[in-house]
């Protein structure tokens, strides 16, 4: 497989109750399981990844829908790729790997699955890392024109009747490389060979489907799980380390710490020197920023 990692990385289909799960691993230690964004695969971390590896096992996977993981079709609501769904795809992975707890970064989407993860299962997850992110239910009731401006992506995404598919997937490559262009500032150049793993996965319709099936689920069932955990009062009890780019649309928009104190008990955080792909674009700063918080 031609990826940008360390011969010392294996990779393999995990079953995750049914849903195959492209999952990579290396190191010894402490788990600690990595989640993507979108348009990414397990990819996004590859120049933190092999740094983890030198203190921890390391968990990397592909979001159901994305990369080479199953893409189960969408139902009528989506739930296939609500947060809880995709959740409950990680903690079977760890488990299938003997990792009853552990630790778990996220980025972007995956700091949504990640927060859900930890939400559900706070038994099995002892730290939360959320990158470039505020919560999904924050964002929907903080929106206003600049949100609309800046992640207009989410309503475009979310929109239904096939045109976000239709779109993208008459010029795939395109999509990917303007989107994540757009969000690219300092710091170092996006890895061609992972790009070109982003694109390659993305030319698949099923990954297209599956990632406006997650969109469409973050305005719809992911909101009435968050709701009734607000109204409930459940809160994330482990510690929570926020970390977002300084040029970013996420750091100049929010008070990201104050916005996950609403939803964390223990929060602490900081804004790295880049925009929003922080695994890619600052890895030394986010790796050591995950490293210390890990070991604490």
């Amino acid at each position: 497989m031609s990826v940008p990692l360390p011969s010392g990385f294996t990779s393999r289909i995990v079953d995750a109750d049914g849903v195959g799960i492209h999952t990579v691993t290396a190191g010894d230690g402490p788990p600690v399981l990595l989640l993507h964004g979108y348009p990414q695969t397990h990819l996004i971390w590859h120049e933190v990844a092999p740094r983890l590896a030198e203190r921890f096992s390391v968990v990397l996977t592909d979001l159901r829908g994305y990369g080479d993981s199953d893409k189960p079709a969408p139902g009528p609501d989506n739930a296939e790729y609500g947060k809880r769904a995709m959740a409950a795809d990680q903690l079977a992975v760890m488990r299938r790997l003997g990792f009853e707890h552990f630790a778990v970064a996220g980025h972007d989407r995956g700091g949504r699955v990640a927060h859900r993860l930890a939400l559900d299962h706070p038994e099995s997850v002892t730290r939360l890392a959320v990158l470039d992110i505020v919560p999904t239910r924050y964002t929907f009731t903080h929106a206003d024109k600049n949100f609309g401006l800046g992640y207009y992506h989410w309503f475009f995404l979310a929109a239904g009747h096939g045109i976000p598919e239709r779109l993208i997937g008459n010029d795939p490559e395109f999509w990917i490389r303007a989107r994540m262009g757009a969000r690219h500032h300092g710091g170092m150049p996006f890895a061609e060979a992972a790009i070109a793993e982003y694109v390659r996965c993305f030319r698949d319709p099923a990954a297209i489907a599956a990632s406006c099936a997650d969109y469409r689920a973050a305005a719809s069932i992911d909101l009435v799980h968050d709701d009734a955990d607000a109204h409930a009062g459940n809160r994330i009890h482990c510690p929570l380390l926020a970390l977002w780019g300084e040029a970013g649309f996420v750091g100049r928009s929010y008070d990201v710490l104050a916005a996950w104190r609403e939803y964390a008990g223990q929060v602490s955080g900081k804004g790295l020197p880049c925009d929003h792909y922080l695994p890619e674009e600052a890895p030394v700063d986010t790796a050591a920023a995950l490293a210390a918080f890990f070991t604490q």
